[in-house]
């Protein structure tokens, strides 16, 4: 008997590493050896392989010792993608497919006991590496075909399959090919238990200064004493972050489905807030190479509230994040990079028990606790942070003043993030916030009077270089928000009113 060869694929970070499958078999005991540097999850695939070619229809080799290589060897080779590819290695092998069924052909899928194939993570990075390497089919779960559908490869046909059985039928000409349905993805998902802009009494600045941020994706902390609505503020923002197109949804699916078994796409932006003991793996990422927070929050937001409570070692891993808009992990043998254009959003005590400043209330803090408090914050961490406000108590008078609760400031503010996203991405195709230095100055420009302006107020608060181009792309946004092609004065004042030192 000849050696066969299937191939097959595992995900790699962003991207996915082909896998070839060559099965060979010698006189000797019922034995299925599986070589190639596999953890446990593809060691205990003999016995679902087995089983599954067993169950399926298929007569199992007895008195054949079998030798399954996955190469290549120095690979490292995680997870249950490669059970498909193995099963119909070793059915092509002992002549029951036609090795024509095997032709250009990736195979990716988890068995059942019973032949039936069970969907697996990554399938559109799979998908990807597939057309990358020019493979004209590609056999994947049908639990997996709706996130296939989001994207469609130039050269290749996704063939959607439920069992080993079916592909049998497929391969030997006893039933049609199947093709992906087509979904029509709806962005109408709304979170409806976040809160809106008019739930909130009060706190007109904040809410301004976070329609902003959402309207240009900048970076905004919230600090404040407790009680002042800083959590319940950050909250609103779900309902107001514009819908992703189709290219995002499936941007954000990639992402997604490597942390979760769910096979549907992800049709809204995430909304991630880690808990301030969350470790470095589950806000980076592990070694396992899978992503953490940072990059799960890809397109949406990262919230991270009483910001000051979280190790500082983490607080500074945000800055390459911040300012690269990409997470990168650095593994024993390789580094895996992830992307991470996320709005950052955080909220913050002024000190630990959070009357530093108060007229109400007296500060219990000892100096020394306040320096260490504030010391996990660094200068470069706040200088990437566009707009810092303070949010102040509300007068207990007008907290149940008005029991009538509508939606038309919320619905307002958002319609106009949406106006504004649309004007950026029409005159830039992206964010204000994600232009970079040369693209500031070309879509930012100033008269003569504003430039002045900009440039005095600039020395008196001794703003760094990058503090000065993002005071440009605020009032940039702001400037959109209210319809107006050039940056006026006004744009500028509030824009540098929202960078407050907290």
């Amino acid at each position: 008997m000849t050696i066969s060869k299937t191939f097959s694929a595992i995900p790699f970070g962003f991207t996915a590493t082909p896998v070839t499958i060559e099965c060979d078999s010698t006189r000797g005991l019922s034995m299925l050896n599986i070589v190639g540097m596999g953890n446990k999850t593809i060691e205990e695939s003999r016995e679902r392989i087995r089983s599954a070619i067993r169950n399926a229809g298929f007569s199992y080799p007895t008195e054949r010792k079998i030798t399954v290589n996955l190469a290549p060897a120095g690979l490292p080779k995680t997870g249950s993608y490669l059970d498909l590819a193995i099963a119909v290695a070793i059915l092509t092998h002992f002549q029951q497919l036609p090795r024509q069924a095997l032709a250009d052909t990736l195979f990716v899928g988890e068995l059942a006991l019973d032949g039936k194939i069970r969907p697996i993570r990554g399938i559109l990075n799979i998908i990807k590496e597939a057309e990358r390497h020019h493979f004209k089919r590609l056999v994947i779960p049908s639990a997996n075909s709706y996130q296939a559908s989001l994207i469609s490869p130039a050269n290749a046909k996704i063939i959607p399959i439920d069992s080993l059985h079916q592909f049998w039928r497929i391969a030997m000409d006893l039933e049609p090919i199947p093709t992906l349905p087509k979904h029509v993805v709806k962005n109408t998902e709304k979170d409806t238990n976040a809160p809106l802009f008019d739930q909130i009494v009060g706190q007109a600045q904040a809410k301004r200064a976070l329609t902003i941020a959402v309207a240009g994706r900048h970076n905004i902390i919230l600090s404040g004493p407790p009680g002042t609505g800083k959590s319940l503020l950050a909250s609103t923002i779900p309902n107001l972050l514009p819908p992703p197109n189709r290219a995002e949804i499936a941007e954000l699916t990639q992402i997604s489905s490597l942390h979760t078994d769910n096979a549907e796409p992800c049709t809204h932006r995430p909304f991630r807030a880690p808990h301030h003991s969350a470790s470095r793996t589950a806000l980076i990422g592990g070694a396992d190479g899978l992503p953490g927070e940072i990059a799960l929050a890809h397109l949406g937001v990262l919230y991270l509230d009483e910001l000051p409570e979280f190790r500082r070692d983490l607080l500074e891993a945000l800055r390459q994040p911040l300012e690269n808009r990409r997470v990168t992990l650095s593994l024993a043998r390789h580094k895996i990079s992830y992307p991470a254009d996320f709005m950052l959003v955080a909220t913050m005590n002024p000190c630990p028990c959070g009357y530093l400043g108060s007229d109400d209330h007296i500060c219990t803090c000892a100096p020394s606790t306040i320096m260490n408090y504030r010391r996990k914050l660094s200068g470069p961490l706040l200088d990437r942070i566009d707009l810092q406000i303070k949010v102040a108590p509300v007068d207990t008078s007008v907290l149940v003043k008005n029991t009538t609760i509508g939606t038309v400031e919320h619905e307002t503010a958002k319609s106009l993030v949406q106006k504004a996203t649309n004007t950026q991405f029409n005159r830039c195709g992206k964010y204000n916030s994600s232009l970079s230095s040369a693209e500031t100055v070309k879509y930012c420009p100033l008269d003569a009077g504003t430039r002045a302006f900009l440039d005095s107020a600039a020395k008196q608060l001794s703003l760094s270089a990058r503090s000065y181009f993002k005071i440009l792309k605020v009032a940039r946004t702001i400037a959109d928000l209210e319809g107006s092609e050039n940056i006026a004065k006004n744009h500028l004042a509030e824009a540098l009113q929202f960078r407050q030192e907290i």
